[in-house]
């Protein structure tokens, strides 16, 4: 079951969804949007490698936008912070965006209920497109979860994205035992 807009609004109130800084005006009939921060990073290394810290490098999108090219993987983060510690967070693309060529996640579209942080974007287009810092990126949806969590994300010794910054985060995979 999705939660209505009436059903989001009343679980901020019980602080079960936290989204800081909270607009009224973004609020959906079953969603809520989400917005680019002005944070994006890079890959430095051109060939990735699941087994090493692979670095990044952080800049940020001037007053005068950003052109994102194709065949480059762009991390980005949005401006609200959120906590989800009963619902499963979706977070997926706007139409909008999409329609201009732009996916937002390439596989992490699906939040773990106890997420708190900043969403980090793993953002790739198909044409060039100059995006800006604080343009409607994505929507958070929000599903009832049927059940006790028995391990809600922000309580696992293992979460390696738990309170994320304001910054994106790259791949943590090499934590992983493999």
């Amino acid at each position: 079951m999705i939660l209505a807009d009436a059903a989001i609004l009343k679980e901020i109130e019980s602080g079960n969804i936290k989204i800081e800084p909270f607009k009224r005006g973004n609020l959906g009939s079953n969603s809520y949007d989400v917005c680019i921060s002005k944070n994006l990073a890079v890959y430095e290394e051109v060939e990735l490698d699941a087994k090493v810290h692979n670095k990044v490098r952080h800049f940020e999108i001037p007053d005068e936008g950003f052109v994102m090219q194709p065949g480059e993987l762009y991390l980005g983060s949005t401006e609200e912070y959120t906590e989800t510690h009963k619902h499963l967070p979706i977070l997926d693309g706007k139409s909008s965006v999409g329609r201009l060529g732009i996916d937002i996640h390439a596989t992490a579209g699906i939040g773990d209920i106890g997420f708190c942080g900043f969403w980090t974007l793993e953002l790739s287009v198909i044409k060039p497109v100059r995006v800006y810092a604080g343009m409607p990126i994505g929507q958070i949806i929000y599903h009832a979860a049927e059940g006790e969590v028995l391990n809600p994300y922000n309580k696992k010794c293992d979460a390696k994205y738990s309170q994320q910054e304001h910054k994106p985060v790259e791949s943590m995979m090499w934590k992983n035992e493999f």
